[in-house]
């Protein structure tokens, strides 16, 4: 997918060029244009071929000097200005940044004094006590540069959902624009919507299999070929991930789709069932002797001849849903079309790309009942965030605007919970916000039985309606703070608290197995965005993926309340 490299590019552009004081402001428009593009869920690729360089300029914080940059790349694979600064500094800034606690400066200062210039070299350097004697350093850098390593190192090659999910998307529009394909799905842990994606599968029905595999092994994202034959083919993708493209028969795909994206152990119990019925499962069909009695290209067939409910994709990880479908009682899970509403929005007074009437339009588009901007409050000053005097000000806008408005725009903050648990705002501000979102972004480094007291404290102002991202973990970057998530629900029963399902590519916290541990508790959800532009809406099916895997329902997620229904909630 073309928007992590050239995203990646912007990003190292930006921290070479804020080391000098003087291109601090053209570092800063770089950053900006990453952050926009990384959110993106469409290819930049397929918007420019679509729209040409118009469509960019559209894209939050791209205007035409780094529109011309994205076309060169999209043309010769390379942006000219970053081939010569990068001839100066050699460094993979991207590989480092992800390492806790590591920022542009020491990545130079290393470079400079050991000529350090990747992650690897720098484990090196820290192994043979190389790096504890350079001044700002010292020995607890290096065990903290090691254990952060070790963390990367464990990850593997696992890629974030949105990534995977974007291009598998991106392959399959591919494929179909070439009209050699009669169906195409995607399957695997990306249908199951896991979190990270190790590698993308992809079915297909074609009547011409060796066409499709030879215009496969060109798409513009494979770095390499390393199966190539008429009925699978699997590619490395410039993302890091490999990819199998497999050419099914008709009267297979059903039973190929189902067996393709269960889970291992999800798939062998089902196989289980069959026999114990009589029948033969695998990715051909369900046989009945050797008649292959599941000749539909679809799966809940299968489920329902093995006497068992259609268990949804999300579900299928063996954690007691096959049970539940022997039982029928497999329930209906949120859809996204369940949502009437975003509760967790930033705009240009924080930290947010985009202003608040262009919010407002986008939040039209998706056809919302409701909205809450949620712009930080001052404690996070690197997120710009607002003054309680800026605050009461800008909820005389939002109320302005709610005069003429048609959708509802709920006056919110995202408050800073403090080391003691106290909130970043004082009750001037609090008097007037109609959702208030508490979250933890300082400080993380406290012990469990802290971190736990410090979110209860918050909770127990009785101020607090949704736990903004409640582990503050990041995925594949850095894990959750320790929390005992057991008494902080029963808090949230207590205070009438939503957890946060955060639909941020990289955050998904709630993740769905806290989801499941949580949801035995009387207590709600909000699956939210956190959009910080306009883009950052279309996320929201990453956050519903997320919370179907932790089998939630409409009623307990809060957004899907009418506005009525909802402000209640809110009013306690």
């Amino acid at each position: 997918m073309k928007n992590k490299e050239i995203a990646d590019i912007f990003n190292d552009l930006y921290y070479i060029l804020s080391m000098d004081e003087k291109s601090k402001f053209e570092a800063l428009a770089y950053q900006k244009a990453a952050r926009s593009i990384e959110s993106m869920p469409e290819d930049v690729s397929i918007i420019y071929k679509r729209e040409g360089i118009e469509g960019l300029l559209k894209i939050p914080g791209i205007g035409k000097g780094l529109a011309s940059h994205i076309v060169e790349y999209l043309t010769t694979g390379k942006i000219e200005k970053y081939e010569e600064l990068k001839n100066a500094y050699p460094i993979d800034f991207n590989g480092l940044m992800r390492l806790e606690g590591f920022g542009s400066r020491k990545a130079i200062i290393l470079y400079n004094k050991l000529g350090i210039k990747n992650v690897e070299e720098l484990k090196k350097a820290a192994e043979n006590h190389e790096i504890r004697d350079i001044p700002g350093f010292g020995e607890k850098s290096e065990e903290l540069i090691l254990k952060s390593i070790s963390l990367l190192d464990s990850i593997g090659g696992r890629i974030l959902l949105g990534t995977g999910l974007a291009e598998a998307r991106k392959i399959i529009w591919y494929l179909t624009a070439a009209n050699l394909v009669n169906r195409c799905a995607i399957a695997g842990s990306t249908r199951r919507m896991k979190e990270t994606v190790g590698d993308i599968d992809i079915l297909a029905i074609s009547l011409n299999p060796e066409k499709i595999m030879k215009m496969f092994v060109k798409f513009e994202d494979v770095k390499s070929v390393i199966v190539s034959g008429n009925t699978k083919t699997t590619v490395l993708l410039n993302t890091g991930t490999t990819c199998d493209l497999r050419v099914i028969k008709p009267e297979s795909f059903g039973s190929a789709l189902q067996y393709f994206t269960g889970s291992k152990d999800h798939n062998v119990k089902v196989r289980k069932i069959a026999i114990d019925n009589k029948y033969k499962l695998n990715e051909y069909g369900l046989f009945s002797g050797d008649r292959n009695i599941s000749v539909e290209m679809d799966e809940k067939f299968i489920y329902n001849q093995l006497g068992m409910d259609y268990i949804p994709p999300e579900m299928r990880e063996d954690r007691g849903e096959i049970e539940m479908a022997l039982e029928h009682k497999i329930p209906r899970l949120i859809e996204i079309s369940d949502i009437k509403g975003d509760l967790h929005l930033h705009t240009k007074e924080s930290d947010g790309m985009n202003t608040t009437e262009e919010m407002i339009a986008y939040a039209l588009k998706k056809n919302y009942e409701y909205i809450a901007i949620t712009n930080h409050t001052e404690h996070l000053k690197i997120a710009k965030g607002m003054t309680e005097k800026e605050l009461i000000k800008y909820f005389d806008t939002i109320d302005y605007l709610n005069k003429n408005s048609k959708i509802k725009i709920l006056k919110g903050a995202e408050v800073d919970i403090l080391k003691d648990g106290s909130l970043d705002l004082q009750d001037e501000a609090l008097s007037r916000i109609d959702c208030l979102i508490a979250s933890v972004h300082t400080d993380t480094g406290m012990n469990r039985e802290k971190m736990t007291q410090r979110i209860i404290n918050a909770i127990k102002t009785g101020k607090v309606n949704i736990l903004g991202h409640p582990t503050g973990r990041l995925i594949n970057d850095r894990p959750g703070y320790e929390i005992d998530i057991d008494e902080i629900s029963r808090y949230c029963e207590k205070y009438k608290t939503a957890f946060e399902i955060n639909s941020s590519p990289a955050r998904l916290d709630l993740n769905d197995e806290n989801i499941l541990k949580t949801s035995k508790y009387n207590i709600y959800y909000s699956v939210n965005t956190d959009s910080h532009n306009i883009y950052g809406y279309d996320f929201m099916e990453l956050g519903i993926g997320t919370a179907r895997r932790g089998w939630l329902t409409k009623n307990r997620v809060i957004n899907t309340m009418d506005y009525q229904a909802l402000l209640k909630f809110l009013e306690k």
